[in-house]
């Protein structure tokens, strides 16, 4: 435990060790919980617990409660490198499964089985069985010593019944003699099966569950990276204004009210207000706000924004915590902390089946001695209990399916982060879409040219695009782009930029100039009545118009927008096929937005939102009873889709929307959204057919164990075959197709 402990009283968030499951983190809220005062939330899948206390509950008895259940607490620490759980679980998933493979070989080609195979058989199984497998028996032991069940329970008790019996058969059974061969066979052995033995199935049994393990712990430790890629998206350092010159110093060490510049490209520091200065500033990564806004004197800009064009002078008017980025990292850091808990079915139904199985165990070792069945015998059909429950097909279940259904995924440009996110694809029925980056391109890009009666809008472009590719402006650069692919373009001279209007310069002998109307106006040159409507129609539909004028003459206008992706409407029609109602939800203003909807063929619009409106709008449609999924791209997004019961974020977007989202769309195409939903339904369906057949397998079985019906090796048989089918059953998921174009 940490000695740096909050003051007592209020909340505090404990990081929490010794998890293995989701029944784990139900327990530990449970303890929690029932200290007077104490509400707790416990992440399984971030190893934290968010505490609100009142009274005189302290930290220490906190952290006693959660070692009571059996857990370590302490408050969160800065991770150091030598703290890292994946080499040490990697090695013992590396070591197992080198011991395992000639093991399993062995068993099941008896061509190979040279004279004393059995005893090389035990010696490379057991350091498997003991060490490889020491996470599950340390968990079920501690789980035992509360009086639970989970998972860990079953392995451990399977893996453990299967070493046990062949070492009591090559000890005291026929399965010790030098020669002896063990056929694979499905056949019913008479005796008491001391002649076989199961140290293939202990071995590989802990060996599969080591590899879901290991891949499960390197999805817990992303599962903080979207707070960490939040907070490195501020700057590092800082020019400041002090005793007359610029000091170049960390962002830490700036105080409000000190002066600082951001010179062109640069991310602007800290909150604050421009002193000097006129540029334009893009703030897309934090409002979804696609058009860079002009900024001056007197207007506030928000730190972490990037200054796309001329030199600015800022006050600093709020620092550190209180920032609107610090803001957003504290929205995506509760939201994460909120989510449901959503246990996993495995483990929920071993609760039920563990002390089950071990009851009808004993009840069929006292049965056999109490009916003269013999020693051998009571034990044979015993251990058959144990075994035929031996969970290798419950722990296959997930995995198995997880396995094909990611790597299908993967083909296809979607990443499942894990199986939680599965159920809530099945619940969703409202689906709220970015509109910058997910629905539209998230470019500025050139989409008309209106001219002037008389001109040529090929020259009107031209001459344009000449002048505005000297500036850094976004909107210039899509005009200077757009005007590029007809050819070389002419060189400028006297070029002039006035800030927050437009450009100037002399291109093949005419003064052009190009920006908002307003600066043609301030030349004298007055739009004629065709442009004045091309304008007010372009504005109204959401559009940026350039005018561009030249020799006292206003010659046309430029057009410019976010364009909306190619196949957003298709995705639309396509999410509305899977049951979903889509809501468009943005930053921009309305009639960018409804202009948008309108064409990709939404209803329902959102518009002229900050990051924060974003999570309350989808907090009010969970309100209203909706399941809600939120797909999103930018950094604005990132607390949304945390907050939304399924988060979906586009690859092309930004890490922290990647990072906070349950699934991702690698290619940045909203189809993926629909196929992504249809692919996790398919999975979660094909994971419950297999935890049903593996129980199905097992449960009928179980009665003709006790019986004596089945000795060890049909056991072992009936729990191979139960793996076949669970594992067939999940490589039909590589057939899974996207719906056609």
């Amino acid at each position: 435990m940490s000695t740096q402990a909050p003051p007592d009283g209020g909340a505090v968030e404990l990081a929490i060790g010794g998890m293995t499951c989701a029944s784990c983190a139900a327990r530990i809220e449970k303890r929690l919980n029932r200290l007077d005062g104490v509400t707790a939330t416990v992440n399984y899948a971030t190893e934290r617990a968010r505490v609100a206390r009142t009274g005189g509950v302290t930290t220490e008895d906190l952290v006693a409660a959660v070692e009571k259940a059996g857990y370590t607490a302490r408050i969160p620490e800065p991770e150091r490198a030598d703290e890292d759980p994946l080499p040490p679980l990697r090695r013992r998933l590396l070591v197992s499964a080198l011991l395992t493979v000639p093991v399993v070989l062995l068993a099941m080609a008896p061509a190979l089985q040279f004279p004393a195979w059995q005893w090389v058989s035990l010696a490379l199984a057991t350091p498997v069985v003991v060490w490889g497998g020491l996470p599950f028996h340390r968990a079920a032991w501690t789980n035992l010593r509360h009086g639970a069940g989970t998972m860990d329970t079953l392995v451990s008790l399977g893996t453990g019944a299967a070493s046990l019996w062949s070492v009591y058969a090559l000890t005291f059974g026929s399965a010790g003699e030098i020669g002896m061969h063990d056929p694979f066979t499905f056949t019913a052995m008479r005796g008491d099966g001391g002649g076989s033995i199961y140290l293939e199935a202990a071995a590989g049994v802990t060996t599969f569950l080591l590899a879901g393990r290991y891949a499960e712990a390197r999805a817990k430790r992303r599962a903080g990276a979207a707070l960490r890629a939040l907070l490195e998206l501020g700057a590092r350092d800082v020019s400041v204004l002090r005793d007359g010159g610029e000091q170049r110093v960390p962002v830490e060490r700036l105080g409000v009210g000190d002066l600082f510049v951001v010179r062109p490209g640069e991310r602007i520091a800290t909150d604050g207000e421009v002193t000097d200065g006129s540029s334009a500033v893009d703030a897309s990564m934090l409002t979804g706000e696609s058009v860079p806004v002009e900024v001056g004197p007197g207007d506030a800009v928000v730190g972490a924004t990037v200054n796309a064009g001329g030199r600015l002078v800022v006050r600093a008017t709020r620092v550190g915590a209180d920032t609107q980025l610090a803001a957003m990292a504290r929205l995506v850091e509760e939201a994460q902390n909120g989510k449901a808990q959503v246990q996993r079915l495995a483990d929920r139904v071993s609760a039920v089946f563990v002390p089950l199985v071990l009851g009808l165990a004993v009840l069929t070792l006292a049965a056999w001695l109490l009916l003269g069945g013999g020693t051998a015998g009571a034990f044979s059909a015993a251990v058959a209990v144990v075994i035929i429950a031996c969970p290798c097909a419950l722990g296959l279940a997930t995995p198995t399916a997880l396995l094909v259904g990611t790597g299908r995924g993967a083909q296809l440009g979607i990443l499942i982060k894990g199986p939680e996110v599965l159920e809530s694809t099945r619940r969703v029925d409202t689906v709220v879409l970015d509109k910058t980056g997910t629905v539209t391109t998230g470019r500025m890009t050139l989409v008309d040219v209106v001219a002037a009666p008389g001109e040529d809008p090929a020259r009107v472009l031209r001459l344009a695009g000449a002048v505005e590719a000297a500036s850094e402006h976004p909107v210039a650069r899509a005009v200077a782009a757009a005007a590029a692919e007809s050819g070389p373009l002419p060189a400028v001279e006297g070029f002039c930029s006035i800030g927050g209007l437009g450009v100037r310069g002399t291109v093949d002998g005419c003064a052009v100039v190009a920006g908002r109307p307003r600066m043609l106006t301030e030349d004298g040159a007055r739009l004629t009545v065709l442009l004045e409507r091309a304008r007010a129609d372009a504005q109204a539909a959401g559009r940026t118009v350039v005018a561009v004028g030249w020799d006292g003459a206003a010659r046309g206008l430029l057009m410019v927008a976010d364009s909306v992706k190619p196949t957003s409407a298709e995705a639309v029609r396509r999410l509305r096929g899977l049951g979903l109602h889509p809501v468009l939800l943005t930053g921009d203003n309305a009639s960018v937005a409804r202009a948008v909807a309108t064409e990709v063929g939404i209803d329902d619009v959102v518009a002229e939102v900050l990051p924060q409106d974003k999570v309350d709008v989808v907090r009010r449609l969970q309100a209203e009873g909706r399941t809600v999924a939120m797909v999103g791209d930018g950094v604005n997004d990132a607390a949304a889709l945390a907050t939304a019961d399924l988060g979906l974020a586009l690859g092309t977007g930004t890490d922290i929307a990647i990072e906070a989202g349950d699934l991702t769309l690698v290619r940045g195409d909203l189809r993926a959204a629909a196929d992504a939903v249809r692919l996790s339904r398919r999975t979660l369906a094909t994971i419950k057919a297999n935890l049903f057949w593996a129980f199905a397998y097992n449960v009928a079985a179980l009665p003709l164990a006790a019986f004596g019906l089945l000795n060890p090796m049909i056991a072992g048989a009936a729990m191979a075959a139960s793996s076949v089918f669970v594992v067939a059953n999940s490589l039909r998921l590589r057939r899974f197709a996207p719906l056609a174009d």
